[in-house]
């Protein structure tokens, strides 16, 4: 099962491409975003990431569309930028939360490791040969 980050790093490479804008953000939905759980971001970006998927189908379709390609046609160029902004932004804080939350759990196996380990050292332990240099 691929992980909300990796499906949100993914969108965020197909909007990257070189194809149009609206062509994109239909790709980022069917490909990766619709597979993205809510429940599995971070509490902070969850609203935003609703009113996104909102957004990208929340049009009507016609005869012979889905959602998706209705809502993103609907879209002027600029709500279609602000949208895949809106996307990068989401991944930028889900990794950045990720960062945290990893670095939190190295320090606390840091703190237990470092109790663990309080045995007494002798200061031969530390002692260090003379280097003598010859000419």
């Amino acid at each position: 099962m691929i992980s909300a980050w990796e499906n949100l790093h993914f969108a965020t490479l197909e909007l990257v491409r070189s194809t149009p804008i609206k062509q994109r953000l239909v790709c980022a939905y069917r490909r990766h975003l619709a597979a993205i759980p809510a429940d599995q971001l971070p509490v902070e970006v969850r609203e935003s990431f609703a009113q996104m998927m909102r957004s990208l189908c929340g049009v009507v379709p016609l005869r012979g569309e889905d959602a998706v390609a209705a809502s993103v046609r609907k879209m002027s160029n600029q709500e279609a930028d602000d949208c895949a902004a809106l996307i990068v932004e989401i991944f930028g804080i889900t990794c950045r939360t990720l960062l945290n939350s990893a670095r939190q759990s190295a320090a606390v196996v840091q703190l237990h490791s470092a109790e663990s380990h309080s045995t007494e050292r002798e200061t031969s332990d530390f002692e260090v040969p003379e280097l003598i240099a010859s000419n």
